[in-house]
């Protein structure tokens, strides 16, 4: 990390902050970009907002960027190309009498006197600028990557040379906030392989995901279901673990939406849609019977919604397709062939689990669905339906039953999970119920 002090997610930020966060407030479509133009008061008016954001703790980082690149030995040429490319020319300092380094001035005082107003002694600490020099030297070589294309985006010939200039002599995290404003304002296109490194700078210097995703132009490939893309679990198991007894019929289609919309960071976008249509389809056209997948559904997400299991699913596919039409309408889905292979292991570890959990039952006080169906319905879907699927719906019905596994069998599922193709935490998220007088080794949570 090159910074020591708490991370900006961990300091409770969810988006863009400080002079980015400031910048994206005047570009929003709520603000009159002829108004800014021209009125140096909305402008300041806009700062002061911003600043009051969280009961004014978000004019720490606002004063604090500003006075970075006060104290840099920036030109006043760097910074008027800079502000206009990251403002997009809502809002030209020198239209209204003043250079950039009064423009910052001005925002650095009014972030000091909102945050006065909650301790009248408050004395800005020096800034602490991030100067890293292989950091630093990551971040140039991605501004001279798009050189060429900020400039016939913005029409600023000396713009990559001006955020070097940021990066370099003042401070690479709000070099870096400064570049990505700049592509996000003028939609200048990022392959998707850039996008992964700007997400692992970001990472580095502990950002919320939204100051690199949101607003920004990526390339996005075509969505592939085999490429999944995400550290958790996903499709129809992941929907299963977000259901709870609380689930009304009114609200299904909502709690559904919600997860196929929850696209990770680094997925095209429409892929948690199709991840879950897929499993959808796969159950809805398998030649397993309505009372099985009925139990599947109840065994694995403890819902109190019941009902015919299919007709959850076409709810499901549904939803689902309608997300895609959104964000996807190039997708086609079409219903997966039924998988058997890679089978024999799955089976095995769900024989074994059946054993551990006989006579107990999700949800025990109301119409409680016994382990023994939900375990002979889980062979039904290694078997019949796909064993990826029927592994990560065991994985699920496990936490229903609140199950005690061996740190064998956990280190088992680990391998299975890898050679599915899972992300790092799916499986750990079972590391929970491994009998801690099974061996040394506790679980890590």
């Amino acid at each position: 990390m090159p910074q020591k002090s708490p991370s900006y997610v961990e300091r409770g930020y969810s988006g863009d902050f400080g002079l980015t966060g400031l910048t994206e407030q005047l570009c929003s479509p709520d603000h009159s970009a002829a108004d800014l133009a021209t009125d140096l008061p909305a402008a300041l008016a806009v700062v002061a907002r911003s600043a009051d954001g969280s009961d004014g703790e978000e004019a720490v980082e606002l004063g604090e960027d500003a006075r970075r690149l006060l104290d840099g030995p920036l030109s006043e040429g760097d910074l008027h190309t800079v502000w206009l490319a990251a403002a997009g020319r809502t809002f030209d300092p020198a239209g209204h009498g003043m250079d950039v380094h009064t423009w910052l001035r001005a925002v650095s005082d009014l972030a000091t006197d909102r945050l006065r107003q909650n301790r009248r002694s408050y004395v800005p600490p020096p800034v602490r600028p991030v100067r890293d020099e292989d950091l630093c030297g990551e971040i140039v070589a991605e501004i001279r990557g798009f050189a060429a294309e900020l400039t016939g985006a913005t029409g600023l010939p000396d713009l990559a040379a001006g955020l070097e200039s940021v990066v370099t002599k003042a401070d690479a995290d709000l070099g870096f906030r400064l570049f990505l404003r700049a592509l996000k304002v003028y939609s200048v296109r990022v392959p998707k392989a850039r996008y992964d490194r700007f997400r692992e700078l970001g990472e580095r210097f502990g950002y919320p995901v939204a100051v690199v995703r949101d607003g920004l132009t990526v390339d996005w490939p075509p969505i592939d279901t085999m490429r999944r893309e995400t550290e958790w679990d996903f499709g129809l198991s992941r929907l299963a673990g977000n259901a709870h007894q609380d689930w009304l019929e009114s609200t299904a289609r909502r709690e559904v939406r919600r997860v196929a919309d929850a696209d990770e960071p680094g997925q095209s976008p429409g892929t948690a849609a199709a991840l879950l249509l897929e499993d959808a389809l796969r159950l809805l056209h398998s030649p397993l019977s309505d009372a099985t997948i009925t139990t599947l559904w109840l065994a694995a997400s403890d819902a109190a919604l019941r009902g015919d299991g299919r007709d959850r699913l076409r709810l499901v596919a549904d939803v689902c397709e309608e997300r895609l039409r959104e964000v996807a309408p190039g997708y086609t889905a079409a219903v997966p062939p039924a998988r058997t292979e890679g089978a024999d292991p799955v089976m095995r570890e769900v024989r074994e689990a059946a054993h551990t959990v006989t006579g107990s039952a999700v949800s025990p006080h109301w119409q409680p669905v016994l382990a023994e169906e939900a375990m002979a319905a889980l062979e039904q879907v290694v078997g019949r339906v796909d064993p990826d699927l029927g592994f990560r719906l065991l994985l699920r019905v496990l936490r229903a039953l609140s199950a005690r596994i061996t740190r064998e069998q956990y280190e088992r599922y680990e391998a299975l999970g890898e050679r599915f193709g899972y992300g790092e935490y799916h499986v750990y998220e079972v590391e929970q119920l491994v009998r801690p007088d099974n061996s040394g080794a506790q679980p890590r949570g």
